[in-house]
């Protein structure tokens, strides 16, 4: 991918954000789209390809949202960023995509290729027709329940944290509140450092969402959590921190 954008656009900048994303799991890749995108400069083009529907009928967008530019197939993957206003296209012009088209690599053959031509100027535009119904994913919101909010894991971090899909912005640290997540209630803390070592408990991580950490352990082995798992943040509630072994749930 980097050889045939610099083949178009020799002076771009190229920046990795990461090679580490599961295989096949667009929720994941969004995820780390979002946590990582609006700290890159306006007019950033960011080229995001985790595309199980490779070869396939999926489509293929360039997308104006936010500031940036992002470029990859339409399967999910830029569902962070259709809440604002947004503008997509479908890249089916041939001039800007490789002469000789994978079956299994679009992110080299057309992906990589029609980023380049963005940062040398080609209108978003050129590229094909609007779009107006990309595909989005599944983008779990809290709602409140019982005078405290109701959320699920979204994530699971390398390090086995819990990151959720109650937003920090919901959180307000002096309000007292406790988080009860698999069956246990958590304090709420402000570093991975309050945590007493091997015992868990909730804070609001730098993806700027809530997150169940165990310092220095992992959170999903120790709490037997998964994607899914039902997250509660109350008000006034008797929390502590969990060090009990579990057994990890299928």
């Amino acid at each position: 991918m980097k050889g045939a954008i610099l083949g178009i656009a020799r002076e771009v900048q190229l920046v990795d954000v990461t090679h580490d994303v599961a295989a096949h799991d667009v929720t994941e890749a969004a995820l780390a789209l979002e946590a990582a995108a609006r700290y890159f400069p306006a007019g950033t083009i960011h080229v995001a390809v985790v595309d199980p529907g490779v070869g396939t009928e999926r489509r293929g967008l360039v997308i104006e949202a936010a500031g940036y530019r992002f470029v990859g197939p339409d399967n999910g993957l830029f569902t962070p960023f259709f809440a604002g206003e947004w503008r997509a296209w479908e890249l089916v012009e041939p001039a800007y995509r490789l002469a000789d088209v994978s079956r299994t690599f679009h992110g080299r053959d057309v992906f990589g290729p029609a980023a380049a031509h963005l940062a040398r100027g080609v209108a978003p535009s050129a590229f094909g027709p609007p779009v107006a119904d990309p595909v989005e994913l599944r983008w779990p919101t809290p709602s409140e329940l019982d005078g405290g909010l109701l959320g699920e894991v979204v994530h699971i971090d390398r390090f086995g944290n819990l990151v959720t899909s109650i937003p920090a912005s919901a959180i307000r640290e002096e309000d007292g509140l406790s988080v009860r997540v698999a069956g246990e209630w958590l304090s709420l803390v402000r570093t991975y450092g309050d945590i007493p070592r091997g015992q868990a408990g909730a804070l609001l991580g730098s993806r700027n969402r809530l997150e169940v950490a165990v310092r220095e352990g992992s959170a999903a082995r120790l709490l037997g959590a998964k994607r899914g798992t039902a997250v509660f943040v109350a008000r006034g509630r008797r929390a502590r921190t969990s060090s009990r072994p579990r057994r990890r749930r299928s």
